[in-house]
């Protein structure tokens, strides 16, 4: 009967064992926080982008009344002070105007599915920057995974789905070998994840700090109640504008018939 020769691993081989364990956590944790921040900002971004259309654009037309006013006040006072502040109320009318009306505002709503969260994460756990070997390896995959995160955002399963495939065939996809090289390889690819792990909290907690977060945690807790915040707040500033409006057809009168 033979018998078995099993070869002993030695110091080396079992301590890069031991780090490929690690990183394989590492990997699906970093993939899942990922997953959680790449959720967080379509969300913010789709709160946003309500926001904007239902209330922003009505600040904008407040603002813009305002500006006629300010404008008419300073035509009348003729003073330094009156025009510097018609100035001013316009700058700020025109600001409000970009932002109801820029990029932000035409966010699509946010819901994705099962297949396309899996899909990303995939993509996290094998695309991911912090396992780039080299400069080379590290730009392309930052290449990747900023088309991922677009991907992501705008629910394109298919462009997911071939991020992933045209990287694994990829040659940067070709791993080296040797025990030695391997296990620094492997090292300095739990340093990079561990440091992206702290930036993906810091991030979140700046994130889920902004004002934009507030008022969505603010928005969700009265929809509980049954109501609706946005168009409460929507209802509040178009009372504002008759109270602008009124104040403008006013002056302008005065103005027409002193």
């Amino acid at each position: 009967m033979k018998s078995e020769i099993v070869r002993r691993l030695s110091p080396e081989e079992e301590e890069l064992a031991k780090k490929r364990e690690e990183l394989a956590l590492l990997q699906a944790e970093l993939a899942d926080r990922e997953l959680h921040l790449a959720n967080l900002r379509a969300e913010l971004s789709t709160f946003e982008g309500r926001y904007l259309r239902e209330v922003g654009v009505l600040y904008a037309e407040l603002d813009d009344w305002k500006a006629k006013i300010a404008l008419l006040i300073a035509e009348e006072a003729g003073t330094v002070q009156a025009r510097t502040a018609a100035t001013e109320a316009r700058r700020q009318a025109e600001e409000s105007y970009s932002a109801a009306h820029g990029e932000a505002a035409r966010a699509a709503d946010f819901a994705p599915s099962p297949e396309l969260k899996k899909l990303y994460r995939d993509v996290a756990k094998r695309v991911h920057p912090d396992l780039a070997t080299d400069d080379a390896d590290r730009a392309h995959r930052e290449r990747s995974m900023a088309a991922a995160n677009r991907a992501y955002q705008q629910g394109d399963v298919d462009a997911l789905r071939r991020i992933l495939e045209e990287y694994e065939s990829s040659p940067e996809a070709v791993q080296g070998t040797g025990v030695a090289a391997d296990l620094v390889r492997v090292i300095r690819q739990i340093r990079q994840m561990q440091k992206r792990l702290l930036q993906i909290e810091l991030e979140i907690t700046t994130l889920a700090d902004s004002d934009t977060a507030k008022l969505k945690v603010k928005a969700e807790a009265v929809n509980n109640q049954g109501r609706n915040l946005l168009s409460e707040m929507a209802q509040d500033v178009k009372r504002r504008i008759d109270i602008e409006r009124r104040q403008f057809e006013t002056l302008s009168a005065k103005k027409r018939n002193p």
